[in-house]
Parts: C-alpha cells; sequence; structure tokens
C-alpha cells in the first residue's frame, strides 16, 4: 500500500536536507607517496639512495609489530624511495628530483584534478535536486502541482521526494510524471527524453503512462488528467497494467481484428 505525501493540513513540511559537500577520500598510500615526494624534492641519486636505506630500515622494524600488519603508508614510501631512485639512476650524473618534471607525479595531479571536477559536478546536481524538489514540494502544498511541467532531471527528483518522505511512494508526483509522459508534455516533448525515462522511472509510473497513452488512443478526446483507475492499475500490478496497453495499442493500430 502507498503512502501519500503528507499536505499542509496534515503535517509540516521537512526542512530540505543538507547537502553535503563530497570530499577526497582519505588514502594512506598516496599520503605516503606525497611525502617522500616533498622530501626528496631537490635530492640527488646519493642522497635519495641513503633515504632508501632509512625506508628499508623502518620497514624491517614495522614488521615486528602485529599491530602494523595493514599499514598501507609505510609500504608506499619504501616504494616511492624505490621508483625515484630508478628515475635518478636512468637520469645520469647531477640530476636532481623534481616532483613538477615526473611524469608518474603529473599523471596523478591530472587525475587527482579529474576526480575532484566530478565531485564539484556531483555536488552541484544534488544542489540542484534538492532546490528542485523544494519547488515540487510547494507546488505539491498549493495544489498546483498538475498545472508544472516536468523537467530534465525529474526522475532523480521523484527519487529525492521519495527518500524524504521515508521510502514512501508520492501516488501525486507518480501519477504527474505518469500524465506528461503519456501527453509528452514539458521536456518529454523529446523522443530522447522518453526513451531514456524507460530506464529512469519505476515500473508502475511507466505502466500507468503506458496505459494512459493507449486509452487516450482508444477514446477521441480523452483527457490523461481523468482517468485517475489507470493509476491504481498500474500500482496493484505494473506488469499486467503494461501489458494491457500493448494489447490495446494493437487493438488500434491499423489493420488490427481487435
Amino acid at each position: 500500500m502507498t503512502a501519500p505525501w503528507p499536505t499542509r493540513r496534515t503535517a509540516r513540511r521537512p526542512l530540505p536536507p543538507h547537502v553535503a559537500a563530497p570530499r577526497e577520500p582519505v588514502d594512506p598510500a598516496r599520503i605516503g607517496r606525497r611525502v617522500v615526494r616533498r622530501r626528496a624534492k631537490g635530492m640527488d641519486a646519493g642522497a635519495a639512495a641513503a633515504a632508501l636505506e632509512h625506508a628499508r630500515f623502518d620497514a624491517r622494524q614495522a614488521s615486528r609489530y602485529e599491530d602494523l600488519a595493514d599499514d598501507l603508508r609505510g609500504p608506499a614510501e619504501l616504494a616511492e624511495w624505490e621508483r625515484i631512485g630508478a628515475v635518478l639512476a636512468a637520469a645520469g650524473p647531477g640530476a636532481v628530483y623534481d616532483p613538477d618534471v615526473d611524469d608518474v607525479v603529473q599523471a596523478e595531479r591530472a587525475a587527482d584534478a579529474a576526480a575532484a571536477d566530478a565531485r564539484e559536478a556531483e555536488l552541484r546536481e544534488a544542489v540542484r535536486i534538492a532546490a528542485r524538489a523544494n519547488h515540487l514540494q510547494v507546488l505539491r502544498d498549493l495544489g498546483t502541482l498538475h498545472q508544472a511541467e516536468p523537467a530534465e532531471g525529474d526522475e532523480a527528483v521523484r527519487d529525492e521526494l521519495t527518500r524524504r518522505a521515508g521510502g514512501y511512494v508520492q501516488a501525486d508526483v507518480d501519477a504527474w510524471l505518469a500524465r506528461a509522459l503519456a501527453a509528452h508534455r514539458g521536456h518529454y516533448r523529446d523522443p530522447a527524453a522518453r526513451e531514456a525515462a524507460a530506464g529512469l522511472l519505476h515500473p508502475p509510473v511507466l505502466a500507468h503512462a503506458a496505459l494512459l497513452a493507449a486509452l487516450s488512443q482508444l477514446v477521441a478526446g480523452a483527457d490523461v488528467d481523468q482517468l485517475p483507475f489507470a493509476a491504481r492499475l498500474a500500482t496493484a500490478d505494473s506488469e499486467a497494467a503494461g501489458e494491457l496497453a500493448a494489447f490495446l495499442t494493437r487493438a488500434h493500430a491499423p489493420g488490427s481484428r481487435a
């Protein structure tokens, strides 16, 4: 059984959730490599070799302690000293280590920048979804949601409203999306958007939309907003409702013998 979103008459509208900025995950191995690179900057091959011997000594000492068996930073530091030593050896006499011209370091920096951009984009999208969910909630409170046209990304907004309600299906939002999809309203005017919706909306919403579209073809002048029984059928058994919609569509097709 589905539960509708509380209206202004039955409950206070909850405050929108705080959208936390995504943070870079903590990686002890990466921290260890960065520490080594800072220490190694300006070192020649001899100094790097001496630092490598110290790192090997520390690794032998750490191996004696069981609580350090899962340590990731120590082995990463040792491996980085070994790599830097090999880089300096290959560079020849007089070479000093500079992380700014180290191809491995530059590749890692580029990957870090790309990951940071992805986290920033994720945050912007989360903020957009939260703001759109707040807007649709206001329209629901005013009883004018049916007058709004869906926009790109409203499938994710539907999921956000469901999450805010503790997982309860929002019958009015689902019906609004189904009617818009059936009537090609808003961004659903674009065939690509309708095709994408098939992988973004829940089966009852899709079955409701398909049934509304089939019924509107069978009955001239039928208004998808005046067929509430279609929502009940789709909610009760979305698979059967979808099969019924497909049958009605075939029956209405030119040359059918229904």
